[in-house]
């Protein structure tokens, strides 16, 4: 073994000068050098021996992990989590989504906004995974601060995941079709969703996944430039889907905290 990838806040990092006897400790020293987030920090999901994360002191010879594999890793830097402990002194005002105002119409109606939900709509594939069921509504779901907190202290998808995420999709599954829609790229999204056990479980079925690929930017006069997840884009691709009254599914402008669920 020569080197490793590791995937990490949206970029891809060459980690070279490893070998077999390299330990997985020392694989991490190595990903602080370039990322700087520390060794206890790390949560490399797609490193395993025997289906759990390997000790620190596991040599790399000993896990199936092959030259020039992707890892992707979970992880903060300490002034990050130093900012998330921080209360700000100034609270902003946050901006309900779900309320209409003049500019917000204004934006989604803008011609150069429905010539990119249009581009979309003709030039981006979506497939689908598991039909639509007659009579369902749709529930469009992210997966960063929604499906799973990265920046839990847990070491495996199982403690990164929220609390009840498959009992939640269950009780939603009864009554709506679920789609999967995340700021990433589609390779990333169903690596997450095998890692969490969502991608082929028996109680509930995901129709479809959309990826950054199917976003668009959007101007606005008082948030400026702002990447959006458009629904027209599924409105078009699937006239039938339930059309809701919102134009844009954002991710919520604030992050509820979660501390890892203590399962047996």
């Amino acid at each position: 073994m020569e080197y490793l990838i590791i995937k990490w806040g949206g970029k891809e990092y060459r980690i070279e000068g490893i070998s077999g006897e390299t330990s997985v400790l020392q694989l991490k020293q190595l990903i602080q050098e370039q990322t700087e987030v520390r060794p206890e920090r790390q949560k490399l999901l797609n490193l395993k021996l025997n289906g759990k994360p390997p000790g620190d002191e596991i040599l790399l010879s000993s896990l199936p992990t092959k030259n020039g594999a992707k890892i992707m890793m979970m992880g903060s830097l300490e002034k990050d989590i130093l900012a998330s402990l921080t209360p700000p002194s100034n609270l902003p005002y946050v901006r309900n989504d779900l309320d209409d105002t003049d500019e917000e119409t204004a934006v989604e109606f803008r011609p150069e906004n429905l010539a990119k939900v249009q581009h979309r709509i003709e030039k981006c594939d979506i497939q689908i995974r598991n039909a639509f069921r007659p009579g369902k509504k749709l529930l469009v779901l992210d997966i960063d601060y929604t499906l799973f907190d990265h920046r839990s202290t847990g070491e495996t998808a199982r403690f990164l995941m929220r609390p009840y995420l498959h009992e939640f999709l269950t009780s939603a599954f009864k009554d709506y079709d679920i789609a999967i829609w995340s700021a990433t790229s589609l390779k990333w999204i169903k690596e997450k969703m095998r890692l969490l056990g969502c991608d082929a479980h028996t109680d509930y079925k995901l129709a479809f996944f959309m990826d950054c690929r199917h976003m668009i930017s959007v101007h606005t006069q008082k948030y400026g430039v702002v990447e959006v997840k458009p629904l027209g884009v599924i409105w078009g691709k699937f006239p039938t889907v339930h059309q809701g009254e919102h134009h844009y599914a954002r991710r919520p402008p604030t992050k509820l905290p979660h501390e890892p669920s203590k399962r047996p």
